[in-house]
Order: C-alpha cells, then sequence, then structure tokens
C-alpha cells in the first residue's frame, strides 16, 4: 500500500524513501539536540519577581520571568556568553557561562534594589567619564529612574530639579527661572556640553531648554567651576541625552499622559505624547524621539486662574530628538546629536496684576494676549563628537563640534518704550568647537589637555525691529589643563588651569528712551559709540578627597569661576556716550568647599559647606521709581551648608532627605564690612526636601515626595506695607507630590501623580520676593497626572 502511494506520487522507491525518512528525523533530532537550555528563577530578598528580564548580552535572546518568578532560556549559541538579568528598580547582574548543545543549565538570581550609595555613577565633572567618588566636591546626580518618577507628576525641568537638587533655589513653575540660583549664584545650563544659557544678556530661561523625556540623566556640579567656560560662577547642570543600552536592531517606548486640576477641573484638561525608539546594528546605533504637549488652564488653591506672565498653563511644548552612532573599532566613537526644543504659551486669558500690600495674586480675564506669544519659539542644538581611545601611550582624545541658536520671546511693555509698547525677545546664536587629551601618568595619574572655542552673537531687540540691547559678538578662546593623581591608594589629588581669553565687539548703536508709567523720560535717547571689551583671567582649582575609610571620606576644593557681568543689560540702560565708560569688567569667583561622605551599610550621609567670594558683584537690583534693574557691582560673600541622607532600612523601602541653607551680603562700602544682605533674586530661602519610595510588590511602586520652603526675612518694610524690590519676605510653605506605578505586563506600566496633594495654598518665593504685579502669582493648586507607557 505505501509502495503504491509512492509511486502514484511520485515519490522514489522504498529504499530511498527510507533513507530520506532516516535523514529528516537525524536532522530534526540533531537541531534539537543543538539547543541550550537555561532556567531558573529570579528573587529580591524573598520576593518572586515578576517581568524579570533575562537576556544573553549581544544578542536577541531575551525572555521574562513569569508570576512565580521563573524563566527558560533556550538557545542556539555555543561556548562563553554573558548572561543579563535587569529589572527597573533593581541592580542589573551579570553571570558568564559556558554552553554546550544540548545541555541544560540551571541559573537563580537574588536581585539588589538600586543602591543609595553611587560611587559607581559615571559623571562630566572633569569633562571625562568618571566615578563619583573620585569627585572632591559636591555633585548631585539625577538618574534616568529619578527623571521618570518625576516625569510621572510634571515635565516641568525647573520643578523637577528643585526637588531634587540641594542648593538650587525653588521654581516659580513658569516658563521664566528668574531667581532660580544655584548657591547664591548663576548656574550654566548644557545639552552634552553645549551652552544653554546666554550670559552675554540673561534671559534667565535656560533651565527648560530640553523636554526631560530624551534625557539618560542630569549632573549637577555646585560652585563656581571654569571646567566649561564662561558663565559658571554658581555652578552647571548638564543635561545627558539618551544612548541605546539594548542590543536589538529596534525597541521602542510610547508613553501618553492625561492632566487637570483637581481644584477646578473645567478647561484644565491637557495632554502629552512621547515616542522613543532607539536600537543597534553591527557597528550603528540610533535613538529617535518626539514628544508633544499641551496644557490647559493651570488654576492655584482655590480653582482661579493663575496669571498668565509666562504661565506653563496653555502651553504647547514640542520636543524631536535625534542621536546617531558609528563605533567604527572598539575604540572609537563617531556621534551626531539633534534636538529642538519649543514651548510657548497660546492663553485665551489677559494678565489681571496683584496686589502684593493687599495679598490680592495676579490672575486674568478672557480676553485675547496682546503681541506674540511667550516662551521659547525655538531651541536648536546641533553636535557632531569624536572619541577615540588607547592611541600613542594611551592618550584618549574627545573632540566634538557645535551648534545651538534660540529665540525666546518675553511679555509686552505696555507704554515703556519711545514710539509706544514693547515686547523683546534675545536671539542668541552660538558656534563651538572643543578638544581634550588624556594621558596616563606613570599610572598613577593622568593629565588632561585642550581648548574650547566659541563665538557667541546675542542681541536683544524688540520684536517690531527696534533695537534694545545691539548684537554682541563675543569670540572666546580658553586652554586648558588639568592632572589628577591617586596616591598611597586611597588619596585623589586633582588640580588644574584654565586661561580664559575673552573678546566682545559691539557696533556703534542708539539707545531707546525709556518712559516711566505716567510717560516721563527716565533715561532718553542717545548715540552710544562701540568697540571692543577684551578679557583676560587665569583660573585655578584644586581637590583632594581620601576614600580610606568608607565611614568618613573627607573632601576638599578650591575653584575658580568666571563670567561676563550681563553686557546687554548695562548696554541697553547706559547713560554714557561710549562702551568703555560703562562698568562692564567680569565676574571672578573663588569657591572653597569642605565636606564628607560617610557609608555604613545601606545609609549614606553627605555634608558640605562652602563659601564664595568676589571683588565685583552682579546684584540685580531693581528701581520701582524708574522700573528699570541695575547691577551692583559690589564685592560679595556667598556662604552656606548642604546636607544629604539616603537610607534604604528595608530592600523595599527607600528615603531621602536633604536641607539646603544659603546666605550672602554684599560690601557696600568696599571696607572689608559685608554690611548688606542680597536680596531674594540671589539667595534663596532655606529648602528642606524628602522622598518614601516603597515597593510593596514588584511590580508596584508608591513614591510620596516633599519640599519646604522656610521663611527667609532680611529686609526692612517702606511705605506702603511693602519692600524694596526683591527684596520681599518669603513666608514659607510646604508641598507634597504623590506618584504610583503599577507594570501591569511585562511591557506595560501605568502611572498616576498627584502634584500638591494636599492643596496648599501659596505664593511661591518668586512671588514674594519679586512683589512685581504682574507676577504676583499663586502656586498650582492639587492637580493629576495619569499616564500609559509601552515598551518593546
Amino acid at each position: 500500500m505505501t509502495t503504491r502511494l509512492c509511486r502514484k506520487a511520485g515519490f522514489p522507491l522504498p529504499g530511498v524513501k527510507f533513507f530520506i525518512i532516516f535523514m529528516m528525523a537525524a536532522f530534526i533530532s540533531g537541531g534539537a539536540a543543538a539547543q541550550t537550555v537555561i532556567k531558573g528563577t529570579v528573587k529580591a530578598h524573598k520576593e518572586l519577581l515578576k517581568f524579570a528580564t533575562v537576556r544573553i548580552k549581544g544578542t536577541n535572546n531575551v525572555v521574562y520571568t513569569g508570576k512565580d518568578g521563573k524563566y527558560i532560556l533556550e538557545t542556539s549559541q555555543q561556548g562563553e556568553v554573558t548572561l543579563a538579568v535587569s529589572m527597573l528598580g533593581y541592580q542589573e547582574q551579570l553571570r558568564r557561562l559556558s554552553l554546550q548543545p544540548g545541555a541544560e543549565l540551571t541559573a537563580d538570581w537574588q536581585l539588589e534594589p538600586v543602591s543609595v550609595a553611587l560611587g559607581e555613577v559615571i559623571v562630566s565633572a572633569s569633562r571625562r567619564p568618571e566615578v563619583l567618588d573620585n569627585v572632591p566636591s559636591s555633585v548631585t546626580v539625577l538618574s534616568k529612574r529619578t527623571i521618570e518618577n518625576n516625569l510621572a507628576i510634571t515635565s516641568d525641568v525647573t520643578e523637577i530639579l528643585a526637588y531634587e537638587v540641594p542648593g538650587l533655589a525653588p521654581s516659580a513653575q513658569t516658563n521664566s527661572n528668574v531667581g532660580q540660583s544655584l548657591r547664591g549664584r548663576s548656574v550654566l545650563v548644557m545639552i552634552d556640553g553645549i551652552p544653554q544659557s546666554t550670559p552675554l544678556r540673561n534671559g534667565e530661561v535656560d533651565i527648560r531648554s530640553i523636554d526631560p523625556a530624551v534625557l539618560e540623566r542630569v549632573d549637577v556640579l555646585k560652585g563656581a567651576t571654569a571646567i566649561y567656560g564662561n558663565g559658571a560662577t554658581g555652578g552647571l547642570i548638564n543635561y545627558i541625552t539618551l544612548t541605546p543600552k539594548e542590543e536589538g536592531v529596534i525597541s521602542g517606548k510610547t508613553s501618553v499622559n492625561l492632566t487637570g486640576s483637581l481644584t477646578s477641573p473645567k478647561n484644565s484638561l491637557g495632554g502629552r505624547i512621547s515616542q522613543l525608539l532607539a536600537g543597534k546594528y553591527k557597528k550603528f546605533d540610533y535613538t529617535v524621539g518626539g514628544v508633544y504637549e499641551q496644557t490647559g488652564e493651570f488654576k492655584d488653591a482655590n480653582g482661579r486662574i493663575l496669571g498668565n506672565n509666562y504661565s506653563l498653563g496653555e502651553t504647547e511644548s514640542y520636543n524631536a530628538f535625534v542621536k546617531l552612532g558609528l563605533e567604527p573599532t572598539s575604540r572609537q566613537r563617531i556621534q551626531l546629536m539633534y534636538n529642538f526644543y519649543r514651548s510657548v504659551q497660546n492663553s485665551n486669558y489677559t494678565l489681571v496684576n496683584g496686589n502684593y500690600a493687599t495679598g490680592q495674586p495676579a490672575t486674568g480675564v478672557l480676553g485675547k494676549q496682546a503681541g506674540e506669544p511667550t516662551g521659547s519659539k525655538g531651541n536648536h542644538n546641533l553636535q557632531l563628537s569624536y572619541r577615540a581611545d588607547s592611541l600613542i601611550g594611551g592618550t584618549s582624545l574627545n573632540a566634538d563640534a557645535y551648534y545651538e541658536s534660540r529665540d525666546d520671546i518675553f511679555y509686552v511693555s505696555f507704554g515703556r518704550f519711545e514710539g509706544g509698547d514693547g515686547q523683546s525677545h534675545t536671539l542668541a546664536e552660538k558656534q563651538g568647537l572643543r578638544f581634550m587629551f588624556t594621558s596616563p601618568l606613570l599610572k598613577l595619574g593622568t593629565l588632561s589637555y585642550g581648548a574650547d572655542v566659541i563665538h557667541d552673537v546675542t542681541s536683544q531687540p524688540l520684536i517690531d525691529g527696534r533695537i534694545w540691547v545691539p548684537e554682541m559678538k563675543m569670540f572666546n578662546i580658553a586652554p586648558f589643563a588639568e592632572t589628577q593623581w591617586t596616591l598611597l591608594q586611597h588619596l585623589i589629588v586633582k588640580g588644574g588651569v584654565r586661561i580664559e581669553k575673552v573678546r566682545i565687539g559691539v557696533d556703534d548703536y542708539t539707545t531707546l528712551r525709556i518712559t516711566n508709567a505716567s510717560g516721563a523720560t527716565v533715561t532718553p535717547s542717545f548715540n552710544v559709540t562701540g568697540g571692543n571689551l577684551n578679557y583676560t583671567a587665569t583660573l585655578f582649582n584644586a581637590g583632594l578627597r581620601y576614600n580610606r575609610f568608607p565611614l568618613f571620606t573627607p573632601y576638599a576644593s578650591f575653584s575658580q569661576g568666571f563670567s561676563v557681568a550681563d553686557i546687554g543689560l548695562a548696554l541697553r540702560d547706559a547713560k554714557v556716550d561710549n562702551i568703555n565708560k560703562i562698568n562692564t569688567e567680569a565676574v571672578l569667583v573663588n569657591n572653597y568647599e569642605l565636606g564628607f561622605v560617610s557609608k555604613y551599610k545601606r545609609i549614606r550621609f553627605e555634608l558640605t559647606g562652602f563659601i564664595s567670594t568676589s571683588k565685583l558683584g552682579a546684584e540685580m537690583i531693581y528701581d520701582v521709581n524708574t522700573d528699570l534693574f541695575n547691577v551692583n557691582r559690589t564685592p560679595e560673600r556667598v556662604y552656606g551648608f548642604e546636607a544629604a541622607l539616603q537610607y534604604s532600612p528595608l530592600h523595599n523601602l527607600d528615603l531621602s532627605a536633604s536641607y539646603s541653607y544659603v546666605e550672602g551680603k554684599a560690601d557696600t562700602g568696599r571696607t572689608g564690612n559685608y554690611n548688606m544682605y542680597l536680596n531674594g533674586r540671589r539667595i534663596a530661602a532655606p529648602k528642606l526636601a524628602g522622598t518614601i519610595q516603597y515597593r510593596p510588590l514588584s511590580t508596584l511602586e508608591l513614591r510620596l515626595q516633599y519640599m519646604g520652603i522656610q521663611t527667609r526675612d532680611r529686609f526692612d518694610m517702606i511705605a506702603g506695607n511693602t519692600y524694596k524690590g526683591n527684596e520681599g519676605i518669603v513666608k514659607g510653605y510646604d508641598l507634597f507630590n504623590l506618584n504610583a506605578s503599577y507594570r501591569a505586563t511585562r511591557s506595560t506600566v501605568l502611572t498616576v501623580g498627584i502634584d500638591n496633594l494636599f492643596n496648599e495654598d501659596y505664593f511661591p518665593a518668586r512671588s514674594q520676593w519679586f512683589m512685581i504685579p504682574g507676577f504676583y502669582s499663586k502656586g498650582r493648586g492639587r492637580s493629576f497626572n495619569i499616564g500609559v507607557t509601552v515598551s518593546y
């Protein structure tokens, strides 16, 4: 029967047929035998972990643990491989395995929560990758996980940083970061080392320069530093963008959020969508991201519209991000990065001024806003970088070229300018080139040396074309060298020098006549002869850190910072006919820091004290009679301390707390007697912050966040129950945020966030010390953020 069927079907004769069947069976059994099976269980403490990722590094072999914490991974890989197990909130673990065809291996895992000891975090404190435990100064690093936790509540990066960074002044919850100083001085904001700040005409809108969804981490270096150049007299904030970590050709994450007010939901609903794609193929990798957000009306604890001067209510934000990488060899990397950010307010309300004397907050009434929408009209960053390791003598090279341009639009000033109302915007364009070599020294140290070159063109015209601040063209070249040694195994010694050479060119220009509220001339219009302003400064830094005993790791540092002192402000308010007669001398800051880190089991405590001095100040003084800001150039001394504690009493419970205090005084008589307190624009009220993070299940995380702003009362009241400009008393307030994240499936996470949990009715610190009627706005009341994120 079989033979007949085979012939009918045209099959070979039985002998051949049996041979074919035998070969097919051998092939099938041989293929099955070639598979290696790895199985096991993943736990944390005694809890079985669901949705943990088990992957063979460098391949697409990946599985996930089930409800019982077990996994089975089948692979055709042979020989030595690295097996990796990871899960959000836990440290990744690696294990080398030797795979034999047909073998069955068991690999069980015990994961540990992400440690509170940050010794392995890499930072940009020396412009090259460095272990945090080797940095002899105070640094705060916001990890990707910390950023994502905060994004479950708000996308406002000024608010995120205020909660997470000791020493940074509180946010005003607006597009402007006026007064959000770091340790009482200006902060230099960067994206992958590209300057976002505009020290030539500081519009104080640089912190909101990128959407946090495309960030890998944020490095905050506190205290004056010259490591990246002009502007960092209080420190720097460096946004580090995403680079793909997965080995697959394509992976992605889609997030959708719904936001709104819980005090008065009407017209408050907003939405946000974020899409990220990343992958690696052979020597090429890429990351592509897009974010769009539209907010609804922002309301206070009583359900009233917040004053809309730079408010983030009714704001449209866009972020587009691309990063392409190529590694021709294991020792080289070429990378191209581009980011575009735009955030503008399109409000249906016109401003109703507040009144500090009566406590009446600024609000809004229905009507069309005057002028163009305020905010960041467009911020472009383009960077091409190259890294080469192990060159001659073990030297490495890091080089990059970049381009940055931005257009930031401010509110309309009514009746202030000659010719009527005026709305200004800062236009800034930078091109820069940097290179740095790092060479080993006797196996005990390194020497880094190179140079920065930047060309910066900044101006502040009015939207209608009238010139308020003329174009300032800065050319800055700065060679530098820094060395670091490890002596006696545990003593880190660091020192460096940087030479700043700056030339700022200004053409002849004509000032605008400025009037007061009654139309009287405050400053007349006249011609000013331009020219060149030249600066040269040699800056030093030195630091020590002793890592012998984890229980007490002391460090000390001295660093200098350099900044041109808001040249544009001096030019627009010029009262002389030649720029060489204007006091435009640069600010040189000396920063001294002493601190220690103490680690014991799962406790980490850090205490840092600091003092910074400058012979010339840059305090902004507001004159209520002229409605102008003037710069006070007297000597200054700023001092304070910060304390930070992290503790994990249980494997699923993390606690953290921080306290920061800063104070500053000016020597008005230049006699060595620092007799006048610096105002609120420079010095923030003491800040207490804390977080409780609890994981009752491996799939559920709860996070309660607190920030308390304490009272600062340093100045006498004047007539009318008010204070001089920027000197208003800051009365304390307490804010709580709550968010929860639940991993519904291995690829889906649900989040719920509540901002201002207890609906605190308060004025943010800036509203209180600023006192300007149009900015005397309350803080946002209780609001919600509901989101879903799908990864693939």
